[in-house]
């Protein structure tokens, strides 16, 4: 990883559903050992969590509310290789949002 001709590609993933985040990482990882190139990751972030407190009733009821959350997790890959990193061959499941860096 000392080579100065070594480039490094940051891989973000972001999802609403952490079993499907973890299987895109596992994919990531086989994916890339396979191809004997060096891999740092996943690193994981701490979970952000956005909750929502909605009304039940618009017009009666003001106390009777109820709170909504919504759950995003984060992982990072940085991927070191001599040629450019190209994750197209591999399935990347629908709610998995990736990107580079």
């Amino acid at each position: 990883m000392t080579d100065s001709k070594l480039s490094k590609t940051r891989v973000y993933l972001e999802s609403f559903d952490k079993t499907l985040l973890n299987l895109t990482c596992q994919k990531i990882r086989d994916l890339f050992q396979q191809e004997k190139k060096s891999i740092v990751g996943p690193i994981s972030f701490p979970m952000k969590k956005r909750i929502y407190c909605v009304l039940r009733s618009p017009h009666v009821d003001k106390d009777s509310r109820e709170h909504l959350e919504i759950r995003s997790y984060k992982r990072i890959f940085d991927i070191y290789s001599l040629q450019n990193v190209n994750l197209l061959q591999l399935d990347i499941p629908a709610g998995v949002s990736v990107s580079f860096s």
